[in-house]
């Protein structure tokens, strides 16, 4: 679609696997809706930041790696014609449940509006960067690439001695990703007890024992060496002062993203640490009209899974409904029998 859309249904800010889901979920209850992202692609982080790291908790996908993801959620909506605004910023939304206003920014100037009678955030962490470790130098290897946070391309790290940092699912995932490739694989944490699924955590120990991954336990990062930015070893140190040097071409230090909910926070709504709290059973925010979905979402016993979010997606679609139709009563159809609706 050429023309720039002015007005629709639904208002889906982000466009990674949740909000597709959410354009699928609400193109399949025949409510308008428009993608919105910042980013130049589709795909959120699985485009951005893991395009070959391989996820394991989409059902019917024993493994499914997050570029792949993407191009499946994509052909599912293609039926549809969901327009998008790609890197287009929203700044900000007025109005009330019904009758909104999202105020954007395109490119460097440029200032466009959406109306919309419904709103889903599906914006993922929010804005995000990583976690840096404290290290002297540490600018330098981030240029030359010798240090890195996230993983794009898998070949990249062939034949290469790998000090891998962190104890939580991304390091535990890349370390069992990159064990096959890397010429060296050392995963370092600071305790012997590693966050994440049993599964992962037996493949781990199974690495381990094969001498295909070396524990570095209990170490926290102490130090680089090398010149001109090209890595030679990485310094670790125990609880007691010990240190030891790792012969290494990369790090890739895995310790969270930080987040910030950007100009979201300001929309008026609950928000609690970079979070929006909904209603489970709607996704509804406190500003009513306006749901949250996926990570950027919360409440108590929320999973951050995909698979998760593609839920909060259904919920949120069926419970947006009446604001669009009010006059019409939702009769709950299931795909198997509806089949997808004509374009």
């Amino acid at each position: 679609m050429t023309t720039t859309p002015t007005e629709t249904d639904v208002a889906i800010i982000g466009a990674g696997p949740t909000g597709l889901f959410a354009a699928f979920q609400c193109a399949m209850l025949r409510l308008r809706c428009v993608l919105i992202d910042v980013l130049p692609e589709t795909g959120g982080q699985c485009t951005a930041l893991y395009p070959e790291k391989p996820i394991y908790d989409i059902p019917a996908c024993p493994a499914v790696e997050g570029a792949q993801l993407i191009a499946n959620l994509e052909a599912q909506i293609a039926p549809f014609h969901v327009p998008r605004l790609l890197k287009h910023r929203v700044d900000s939304l007025s109005g009330q449940r019904g009758a909104f206003t999202l105020g954007m920014t395109h490119g460097a100037a440029a200032q466009v509006s959406l109306q919309a009678k419904a709103v889903i955030i599906a914006a993922g962490a929010g804005a995000f960067g990583p976690n840096r470790p404290p290290l002297d130098g540490l600018g330098a290897y981030e240029d030359s690439g010798a240090v890195q946070y996230y993983v794009r391309r898998k070949a990249e790290f062939e034949n290469r001695r790998i000090v891998i940092a962190g104890g939580g699912d991304s390091a535990l995932d890349w370390a069992l990703a990159l064990k096959d490739m890397a010429a060296r694989l050392y995963l370092v944490h600071r305790r012997d007890r590693f966050r994440g699924a049993p599964e992962s955590l037996r493949q781990l120990e199974e690495a381990v024992s094969q001498g295909l991954i070396e524990k570095i336990v209990p170490y926290q990062l102490h130090g680089l060496h090398g010149t001109g930015g090209a890595l030679e070893g990485v310094e670790v140190i125990d609880m007691d002062g010990n240190t030891r040097v790792l012969e290494a071409d990369v790090l890739l230090p895995f310790f969270g993203l930080a987040t910030d909910l950007g100009p979201v926070a300001r929309w008026g709504m609950d928000t609690a640490r970079a979070t929006i709290p909904v209603t489970p059973s709607t996704c509804e925010t406190s500003l009513p009209g306006v749901f949250a979905i996926g990570d950027v979402a919360s409440y108590p016993g929320k999973l951050k899974l995909i698979l998760q979010g593609f839920s909060e997606a259904a919920v949120a679609a069926h419970a947006l409904y009446p604001i669009v139709h009010p006059e019409q009563a939702l009769h709950f159809e299931y795909s198997t029998s509806k089949g997808v609706p004509a374009a």
